[in-house]
């Protein structure tokens, strides 16, 4: 199985090359032409495209999600993580919400197409070694996500699960985002099997997962005060990780 994996991994690198260096080129033409509408649009049908690229390597996504959220309030989705093939569908899904990441600075250059998208979405990049840096941006990034009422996605963990078991939630960036985001509708979502792409490392990488993404009751900020935000953030960790499956 693996000889086979390094044979499709070959593969799924060139397609996956491809198609970043040919919607970096479509991401320039639409927010040049549309601006933040025509970024989105083009950057909705990148991650379809990076989705399906990954039959070749026989992963398939299930997204479950049997909510409906008010694009008159923000939304702050909270997630595990486990690989970089957690963005994709999580940008799909919540396509309509104009979906923004917090993310580490160094993704925000050098990469054709994901670093283009992060610095025009107004995605959080932020510096872990400098705090002050990264507290800023974080604020910065929550008054953004709570003006425009769009969706601020989140993984607490604060680095991707290699093995799919979660790691203890980190509050800072939470409590930042609930602080300037008051109104926000707080979406916990559940990822499985995503580590499983990338069990060897970098490459080869693994065949065959099947990829869920879950999401649960949203719950409102409102209904917390601050002095119980340490109770809403080990509310959204039982519920984020009471469905990993880590086998």
């Amino acid at each position: 199985m693996k000889f086979l994996s390094y044979i499709l991994s070959s593969i799924y690198m060139l397609v996956f090359g491809l198609i970043l260096v040919i919607f970096h080129g479509l991401l320039w033409i639409g927010t040049t032409l549309a601006g933040h509408t025509g970024h989105y649009k083009v950057a909705n049908v990148l991650q379809i495209s990076l989705m399906y690229g990954h039959l070749i390597l026989g992963v398939r996504y299930q997204l479950r999600n049997t909510f409906t959220f008010d694009k008159n309030k923000p939304l702050i989705v909270v997630s595990n993580h486990q690989s970089m093939n957690d963005i994709p569908p999580l940008i799909w899904m919540f396509r309509k919400h104009y979906p923004k990441f917090i993310s580490k600075k160094e993704l925000g250059k050098g990469i054709p197409s994901i670093s283009y998208h992060l610095r025009k979405s107004g995605a959080a990049l932020i510096d872990r070694k400098n705090q002050k840096q990264a507290i800023a941006e974080i604020m910065r990034f929550a008054k953004l996500i709570s003006k425009n009422n769009h969706a601020g996605i989140i993984f607490p963990e604060g680095t991707r699960s290699r093995t799919g078991v979660p790691k203890p939630f980190k509050s800072t960036g939470l409590e930042i985002l609930f602080k300037y985001i008051p109104n926000a509708q707080i979406v916990p979502v559940t990822i499985n099997n995503s580590w499983k792409t990338t069990k060897y490392g970098k490459f080869p990488l693994g065949l065959g997962a099947k990829i869920t993404i879950e999401t649960h009751e949203p719950i409102l900020l409102s209904d917390y005060t601050k002095t119980n935000y340490n109770k809403l953030i080990a509310r959204l960790e039982k519920i984020v990780t009471s469905k990993v499956i880590t086998a």
